[in-house]
């Protein structure tokens, strides 16, 4: 027989836009944004954009022209974290990696946003193993957590190709390993799904899980169209439901127009 909670989540699979006002749907905007393309996010539902730093020239243009539209910038992605990596073997790479991780953190507050995209390193050889990925950043991300406080903005952590914690134990660990709540995770639904069921990662992980980035991924397909890969959407629902997520959800990736996004986010995502 069902538990009261199976029998209430069941109730709910069935509800039309259950997630409405509980997941905000976005779209990556990068270092630029026109007012033309932004309104039109706004007549398709969209909630925000999520931009990217460093590289914003004018954060005060660049917030108006959004919040003109009636979205936000809800957090922006750091766009120097694969280049200058926070745990290359080269000190130089590591300093300039953490000084640009500094600035995303300065634009986020700056937009009006609440978090940081952070790729915390790559496994590329003896030089930069899993271990020390897992020690340089750590230590690198640590050093700017008291930045990150100060102006309230969550460094998050996210679950991509790049050889490191690629179980959702693993991440769990390293994101533990911070002991500090402005670093939680940026949980990439396709991405994962490479490695254990989307909806595992997201019951494995939990409340770490502040954002969400939104892919579809199937072994014969790779990256593709929302709702054609192996990506279980309604497990994923499901399992969002179970830990209570409420937050961004930002669409990375093309399923031929916006139009098309949009249709398949509310759809997917029950919104």
């Amino acid at each position: 027989m069902a538990s009261a909670g199976e029998a209430v989540l069941s109730r709910e699979d069935d509800r039309l836009h259950a997630n409405r006002d509980v997941i905000f749907k976005a779209v990556k905007a990068g270092k630029r944004v026109t007012a033309e393309k932004l309104e039109a996010l706004k007549a398709l539902g969209f909630d925000g954009i999520e931009g990217s730093a460093p590289g914003i020239v004018d954060f005060t243009a660049y917030r108006s022209e959004v919040e003109g539209a009636g979205l936000v910038v809800h957090g922006v992605v750091d766009n120097a974290h694969w280049k200058m990596r926070l745990s290359s073997p080269n000190p130089e790479d590591r300093s300039a990696g953490r000084q640009a991780l500094e600035e995303a953190i300065v634009a986020a507050k700056a937009l009006g946003g609440s978090s940081v995209l952070l790729v915390p390193g790559k496994v590329s050889g003896e030089e930069e193993t899993h271990d020390h990925v897992w020690e340089r950043s750590l230590s690198e991300v640590q050093g700017v957590l008291p930045l990150a406080s100060e102006n309230g903005i969550w460094i998050l952590i996210e679950t991509v190709w790049n050889g490191f914690c690629e179980s959702p134990e693993a991440m769990r660990d390293y994101i533990d390993a911070f002991q500090s709540p402005w670093v939680g995770s940026y949980f990439d639904i396709g991405n994962m799904q490479k490695f254990a069921p989307a909806e595992e990662w997201i019951r494995i992980l939990g409340p770490r899980i502040v954002k969400l980035d939104v892919k579809d991924w199937g072994q014969a397909a790779g990256f593709c169209k929302l709702g054609e890969g192996d990506v279980e959407w309604p497990e994923v629902r499901r399992a969002l439901r179970e830990i209570g997520f409420a937050g961004w959800a930002t669409r990375e990736g093309n399923d031929g127009g916006p139009e098309e996004t949009a249709r398949l986010m509310d759809e997917l995502l029950d919104l």
